[in-house]
């Protein structure tokens, strides 16, 4: 497929797929979302003390009230982008924001820890593969030169909803009770969803040039995506990185708030505001790191892989000595929040170097994959990890031994350095071009 789009920005595979203030308008709408897909997500982890003290649950029940989320979306994120790369990005994205955000509403009805553990298994069920395909649609609405940084933003939208859902959690359980915090967070994503029509596609394209309609059915497409991506060394091993480097960004902003209370007398209102700002240095790091490693790389695309390895290193070290050096109160807490701006830093970074090495007609499933490892291996192994190490040896023990991941992440990165070269020259001559948007209202009043 090569035809010229309807944007005066395109032409080269290194400019925008359509006009500027199209692609930016898709951002926006994108990173909206994302932000409200974490405020639902961590909204519960400065509700752990009252649920707590109200159910009587251990660490290990509460840490999985957050890592069945991520199991959820890891597990269901290859399905849901296959479907996604074959039946339009924009139209799978507003189906998946109207169900998280229904069922995030429906956790404040709960009255036992069983139905809240299904309730949000059904968040998990909403929110899959929404990075995976919010990261697709944008690295392939935006000029190949931009990606590392229009990622390294829009991934840090996960570490701003987390803020917000940390913070209101903490403030809506003091006031209203714990249970009215879901309700609260729930409605802004219906919201989007409605508008999320307006944003953009891009055309799907075939795998192969000249394809037959059998090599284009389902079991023909699914068996050719899945070969294509498991010989793509580069992204299995980008994959094996970002996982472990999340085993100790999702321990972290899941106990932190419980670490703050148990151990620096905080009540859990104050906890979770100072647990919030640890997240907000972590947002603006992931921003700050894939604008710095995206500039250092220019030149030499497979230098962002062993840059990445240094902040992983950094995150490792410096958390292993707040946690477990004798550093208490005000000094303590300033090393977390100095670790905090390193361990975010690899997240837009990583999803640009998978989307670099994947096929445009497969960039959703490819992004799923990497979804999958960081949500199964990373954000779902974190939180229940940290809190089975913590009800055997505490939690201060914990979150001293679960940053040693991170080291495990320096070297994936550096291994797939390797095949980085090898697998973006695959696809370099693959043309795409932009679809209309799914509602017509652009040309009677959005932007065009």
């Amino acid at each position: 497929m090569n035809v010229m789009p309807d944007g005066p920005e395109v032409g080269s595979g290194d400019e925008y797929l359509t006009s500027r203030r199209r692609v930016w308008f898709a951002f926006a709408m994108t990173f909206a979302l994302m932000f409200f897909d974490f405020i639902d997500r961590q909204v519960i982890v400065s509700l752990f003390p009252h649920i707590r003290s109200e159910w009587h649950l251990s660490d290990k029940q509460l840490g999985s009230l957050v890592s069945v989320v991520s199991i959820v979306v890891g597990v269901g994120g290859l399905p849901v982008a296959l479907v996604a790369d074959r039946v339009g990005r924009v139209k799978s994205i507003v189906v998946m924001a109207v169900g998280w955000s229904l069922a995030t509403i429906s956790c404040m009805f709960t009255t036992n820890f069983s139905q809240l553990f299904v309730a949000r298994a059904v968040v998990g069920v909403g929110e899959t593969g929404y990075g995976s395909v919010g990261a697709a649609l944008l690295s392939t609405l935006f000029p190949k030169r931009l990606r590392s940084a229009v990622l390294g933003a829009f991934f840090a939208a996960p570490s701003l909803g987390s803020v917000l859902g940390v913070m209101l959690g903490g403030m809506i359980a003091a006031r209203w009770g714990w249970k009215s915090a879901f309700g609260v967070v729930g409605v802004p994503g219906l919201v989007l969803a409605l508008l999320y029509p307006l944003v953009r596609d891009y055309k799907t394209v075939d795998m192969k040039a000249g394809s037959s309609h059998a090599a284009r059915s389902v079991s023909g497409t699914l068996k050719h995506t899945l070969r294509t991506l498991a010989g793509t060394r580069t992204l299995l091993w980008v994959c094996a990185g970002a996982a472990a480097q999340l085993i100790t960004v999702s321990a972290i902003w899941s106990w932190l708030p419980s670490y703050l209370n148990r151990f620096h007398g905080m009540t859990p209102e104050a906890a979770a505001k100072a647990a919030a700002v640890v997240v907000l240095v972590g947002a603006i790091s992931c921003t700050f790191w894939g604008v710095v490693i995206g500039r250092l790389a220019v030149r030499q695309p497979r230098n962002k892989l062993p840059a990445l390895s240094v902040p992983c290193v950094i995150t490792s070290v410096i958390f292993m000595v707040a946690f477990g050096g004798g550093y208490t109160g005000d000094a303590q807490f300033k090393l977390i929040l100095l670790g905090a701006f390193f361990m975010n830093g690899t997240v837009g970074v990583v999803a640009g170097v998978a989307m670099d090495v994947t096929h445009p007609g497969v960039r959703s499933t490819g992004a799923a994959v990497l979804s999958l490892f960081q949500n199964v291996f990373g954000l779902a192994a974190g939180p229940f990890l940290a809190g089975v190490l913590s009800d055997q040896w505490g939690l201060q023990h914990a979150l001293t031994v679960i940053p040693v991941a991170s080291v495990f992440a320096a070297v994936f990165f550096i291994i797939a350095m390797r095949s980085y070269d090898v697998d973006v020259a695959r696809h370099s001559d693959v043309k795409l071009d932009a679809a209309p948007a799914l509602a017509g209202a652009l040309s009677t009043g959005a932007p065009a």
